[in-house]
């Protein structure tokens, strides 16, 4: 079994994570001290509904953060029968051997302050078993069949 880790997609995905929790925060902050600083703002926060606020504000920083890091696999492992996807959160996904799949790039992203090398959103599959999108390391998937990107005239 050949296993590789995805290590420029995981660092963009936790690098988008953080930026996306932190813009978050910031709005979080200004929102509260205009809650406070406001006719009434020293009311409780029950009265005033921060409570709420804060609790919206939670779920929608889980979820952005669930979405933020859900593409990007922690490694994918080779074997000759079989090719799986070990995802962010632990769940494996196996699919036929790579020379049985059809993998096309979507999207291709450089290297930036989000990753120290270039990451490509990948979609894997084929008829029998459905199609994902992943966001590799470029170059961690060996050599494949690609399908040409649609064009538009």
């Amino acid at each position: 079994m050949d296993r590789r880790r995805n290590q420029a997609a995981t660092e963009r995905a936790h690098r988008l994570a953080a930026i996306y929790l932190g813009t978050l925060a910031l709005l979080y902050g200004v929102f509260v001290g205009l809650d406070r600083s406001a006719p009434g703002g020293s009311s409780s926060a029950v009265e005033t509904g921060l409570v709420s606020f804060t609790a919206i504000a939670v779920v929608i920083g889980v979820v952005g953060a669930l979405i933020a890091l859900s593409p990007a696999p922690r490694a994918v492992e080779l074997r000759p029968e079989s090719f799986t996807v070990v995802e962010w959160w632990g769940y494996r996904r196996t699919f036929p051997p790579v020379d049985q799949l059809e993998m096309s790039v979507v999207r291709r992203y450089p290297a930036s302050f989000l990753s120290s090398r270039d990451v490509e959103a990948v979609e894997v599959g084929s008829r029998a078993v459905g199609r994902k999108t992943y966001q590799f390391e470029a170059g961690l998937l060996p050599a494949r069949r690609t399908r040409p990107l649609p064009i538009d005239r």
